[in-house]
């Protein structure tokens, strides 16, 4: 098995999250960002839902995915976006104050990381994250059509 496919593609998607930031030399800052968005996200999908989205991340996405996972019956209830952020800013300890200041910067990490994922995720299983979501956290997902208002 050759494990530098994995790193590459690791790498290169946190070099792209890190030039949607507009910090392209803050690896550290992509790396942190990704597993706290990750960790939030999984928080808040069932887990069925979560193998879904695991299945067609990359190798070393998954591995961040999981990452000191435990298992919940139920998600978290995330209904806005200022609760997602606050939860991001936790998961990305002890720095997520500093990486995340304003309410602005939470919006901007959440949306950078969502569009990247979608760069590798299928439309498919994005529209079923997106849909088992509260209207109100869509629009992070960058996307604007039906979805954004459509009940779960």
């Amino acid at each position: 098995m050759k494990f530098e496919k994995y790193t590459q593609t690791a790498n290169s998607i946190l070099k792209e999250i890190a030039e949607e930031l507009g910090f392209p030399n803050d690896i550290d800052l992509s790396g942190r960002i990704l597993r706290a968005v990750l960790h939030t996200l999984r928080s808040r999908l069932t887990i069925q839902e979560s193998f879904q989205l695991m299945a067609q991340l990359p190798m070393l996405l998954k591995a961040i995915y999981v990452e000191g996972w435990k298992y919940q019956e139920k998600p978290t209830r995330i209904k806005n976006i200022g609760e997602f952020i606050r939860e991001v800013i936790h998961e990305d300890q002890p720095l997520g104050h500093h990486d995340i200041r304003t309410v602005k910067d939470g919006e901007n990490v959440i949306r950078t990381v969502f569009k990247v994922i979608r760069n590798h995720v299928s439309e498919g299983e994005i529209t079923h994250i997106i849909m088992s979501m509260p209207a109100e956290l869509r629009p992070l997902w960058g996307l604007k059509d039906k979805m954004q208002t459509a009940s779960p």
